[in-house]
């Protein structure tokens, strides 16, 4: 095998398959990025069993063929070599040499005939808008847990329901939920498909694909190996689908939000930030909202104690509450909005702390659409 590539895009193609990849991997073969060199060009591809990433890119075919190489290895290499032509060719022994420039490296191959299939997606396909889509999950990851202890909920759930597409994360103490446009084409159901997604690997698809045009997305597979394909350009990136039932979260949503109170985004983050200094990790923050304010007190170790206040538009009776202050700061961050609305819900259960709603404010009279929302619930305090 021997070709020819820019430098530039074989990097940045190099680099897109092997970011899936895990740090450390017991199978030393899935660590190898397969390289194949045909009719259509360059195809590059990575996959360990659970998700994978392939692209195709142009390049200089001068013999055909296909090689296996250490893909992190290769990466680095690639994104440090000079401003020149890349060649990459298979000598008598089998070795790989790539020269660029004056650079020159030779690398181990590694065997090919043992490298898994990369998954192929066949089924039902929609669009959505790429910018759209990275934002929905910049919204709803970080709310999935990270303790594998319980895996359907280190997965946000896909649901495509009609022309909208959900995107739904909890770990038990908050849920994050966005919806942006499903373009289903001719295949549109009214019947719901859903998908639950790793969040790693769907955080990954969002910083990829979000300055692409449309994305399509595609349901494969059945029973232990259902798939789901994300495909923007010339790149595709598949993920194993988690298994189990994702729990029936949005009835948790209140309909009722007539109590609560719009608070400015930044000067409610900014705030928190510096009372939370003096907290100790797990410990909430005290909240007092009344008419025209929102104070925060809190109390940690060595008799440090912090308060402020900032301004809010309070509808309804006075609240106090104890809330996770990084929690609500991811909340903030997400909420993409010159204000915030923070909804306090009620409850059948009197001995049950009822969860905040939290959604995008226009202004401190007119409120943002709501398809972002976001359910936190509150801490018990201590005093």
């Amino acid at each position: 095998m021997k070709f020819h590539v820019n430098r530039d895009v074989f990097s940045e193609a190099v680099s897109f398959v092997v970011k899936l990849l895990p740090q450390r991997n017991p199978q030393p073969i899935l660590a190898g990025v397969l390289i194949e060199a045909g009719e259509d060009g360059l195809s590059l591809s990575a996959f360990d069993y659970e998700a994978s990433a392939r692209t195709t890119i142009e390049a200089t075919i001068d013999d055909p063929g296909t090689i296996l190489v250490h893909g992190r290895l290769l990466s680095e290499i690639a994104s440090r070599l000079p401003n020149a032509p890349i060649q990459i060719e298979v000598d008598d022994d089998g070795g790989i040499l790539l020269s660029c420039g004056s650079a020159r490296f030779t690398l181990s191959s590694m065997p090919v005939q043992e490298y898994p299939a990369i998954p192929e997606v066949t089924g039902d396909s929609g669009l959505v808008p790429g910018e759209d889509f990275a934002t929905a999950i910049a919204q709803v990851a970080f709310a999935a847990s990270r303790d594998d202890v319980t895996p359907v909920l280190t997965g946000v759930q896909l649901e495509v329901s009609g022309t909208h597409l959900s995107l739904v994360a909890t770990d038990r103490y908050r849920v994050a939920l966005r919806e942006i446009p499903w373009d289903g084409g001719g295949s549109a159901s009214d019947e719901a498909t859903t998908a639950l997604v790793p969040a790693r690997t769907l955080t990954e698809v969002g910083k990829t694909f979000s300055h692409s045009g449309d994305i399509s997305i595609a349901f494969s597979g059945s029973g232990d190996r259902e798939i789901i394909a994300f495909t923007a350009g010339n790149k595709t990136v598949t993920s194993l689908l988690i298994k189990g039932n994702f729990p029936p979260v949005r009835r948790l949503f209140p309909e009722q939000t007539e109590h609560h109170a719009v608070v400015n985004t930044a000067e409610l983050a900014e705030a928190v930030r510096r009372v939370a200094l003096v907290l100790d990790r797990s410990a909430p923050l005290r909240f007092t909202f009344t008419t025209d304010a929102v104070s925060m007190d809190a109390s940690g170790t060595e008799q440090a104690r912090a308060t402020e206040s900032v301004d809010a538009n309070l509808v309804g009776e006075d609240v106090t509450l104890g809330l996770n202050p990084q929690y609500l700061l991811e909340a903030l961050g997400a909420v993409k909005s010159e204000f915030a609305r923070i909804t306090f819900t009620s409850s059948d259960n009197a001995n049950k702390l009822s969860p905040v709603l939290i959604t995008p404010q226009t202004s401190v009279d007119r409120a943002g659409e709501e398809s972002f929302r976001y359910l936190l619930q509150p801490n018990l305090l201590l005093r």
